[in-house]
């Protein structure tokens, strides 16, 4: 138990100091590279030496949300097993719950960012196009950073009997990979399409819902899905502000996709059958 108590203020600190300078780091964006495709695996190694290095450039203004983020965390991890044990109780929500959570599967936001970059080359869409290799970015991101935390917390799951809950256990629920590769995937979409309301709630409320879901699924504890969709949703706000061509937001603030998502308002007289009224117009 002792061994457990470092591990929980340890992980605590680590997981929160990362999120929070990965969100510090993303504030200062850099030219996006002339190529993304070419780029790719090259943008993903820098991504890689920027996460694992963040903690050295925390500075003090990011105490304010690096404390209470750890405070929180540890408390969640000393009732990670009352939670957990409480949840394990209901089970009529398992199978709805594990379908849910497939929408944060590596297939299913594969196919989302191939979808994206697909229809993005074939309407010539630079927006889409890059939407769909940034996510793929952060995905394979948060594959890499989940990966590595799990091997090192090594959490056993809710469901493994006497070892539930215990970290350097041989277990990988540390952090929920489901909810971190939700979060990243979502959170680039969101930025991308910033001035479409609609877009970054779907995008927000499906990476929630995979998150809960690992929880009422008996997959994860919710210090698991927390965490992971913190280090997720600073995943993705690093790759944005360090990949996103700046130009594409000025097209969407003048062009004609910022009116796509605007309904448009039309009078509608009859003389013949003296009616009037107001039609209603909204393209997607």
């Amino acid at each position: 138990m002792r061994r457990n108590r470092r591990s929980r203020c340890l992980f605590g600190m680590i997981i929160f100091a990362v999120t929070t300078a990965l969100t510090a780091v993303a504030q200062t964006p850099t030219p996006s590279p002339s190529s993304l495709e070419k780029d790719f695996f090259k943008n993903i190694l820098q991504d890689q030496k920027a996460i694992w290095t963040a903690p050295l450039h925390i500075q003090r203004a990011d105490t304010k949300w690096v404390l209470p983020g750890s405070i929180g965390l540890m408390a969640l991890f000393t009732t990670d097993r009352i939670t957990g044990d409480e949840i394990a109780e209901f089970d009529r929500q398992v199978g709805a719950s594990r379908a849910v959570s497939q929408a944060g599967a590596v297939y299913s936001l594969s196919a989302v960012a191939a979808s994206f970059y697909l229809v993005g080359r074939k309407k010539n869409d630079a927006h889409a196009k890059e939407t769909g290799l940034l996510s793929a970015e952060a995905l394979v991101d948060s594959l890499i950073v989940g990966g590595a935390l799990k091997g090192i917390t090594q959490r056993a799951r809710p469901m493994t009997g006497i070892e539930r809950s215990e970290f350097f256990e041989g277990g990988n629920s540390f952090p929920s990979g489901h909810s971190t590769q939700a979060w990243a995937v979502a959170t680039v979409i969101a930025s991308e399409y910033h001035n479409r309301r609609s877009v970054q709630v779907a995008a927000f409320a499906t990476a929630t819902a995979v998150s809960f879901a690992r929880f009422t699924g008996h997959k994860h504890y919710l210090s698991d899905v927390i965490a992971g969709s913190a280090l997720g949703y600073g995943i993705g706000k690093y790759v944005y502000h360090k990949r996103h061509n700046q130009l594409l937001d000025a097209s969407d603030d003048d062009g004609p996709v910022s009116k796509l998502w605007r309904p448009a308002i039309t009078p509608e007289i009859d003389r013949r059958t003296r009616q009037y009224g107001v039609g209603l117009t909204w393209s997607f």
